[in-house]
């Protein structure tokens, strides 16, 4: 699915809490995917492969998410009720209008 030439990776030095072996080890990983522009980290872990794997992960369910369409809408026509509904609303408001015309000021 992902190509290798169609990703940049790069790693770098996580921040937060670890001490001197987050300090001194790049083990951040960040995917960038180079068609969509999509970029994901990873910083979670201490090991750099096990951060290369979780960011590999993400940028694939970002890329699935991305191709999903939703699904198409059939259009239907409104049942009895709702068009009862709907008239009774409208006689509501019509009342409502006829009864401030009425006013005198």
């Amino acid at each position: 699915m992902l190509k290798r030439h169609d990703l940049a990776i790069t790693f770098f030095k996580a921040s937060g809490p670890g001490g001197q072996k987050k300090n001194k080890t790049e083990t951040a990983v960040r995917i960038k995917h180079l068609p969509t522009g999509i970029m994901v980290t990873a910083t979670e872990e201490r090991s750099q492969q096990r951060n290369l794997d979780r960011a590999l992960e993400r940028l694939e369910e970002r890329l699935r998410a991305l191709r999903q369409r939703p699904a198409r809408r059939i259009a239907t026509r409104p049942g009895r009720a709702a068009r009862e509904r709907r008239l009774q609303q409208k006689r509501q408001r019509s009342e409502l209008k006829r009864g401030r015309k009425d006013r005198d000021y």
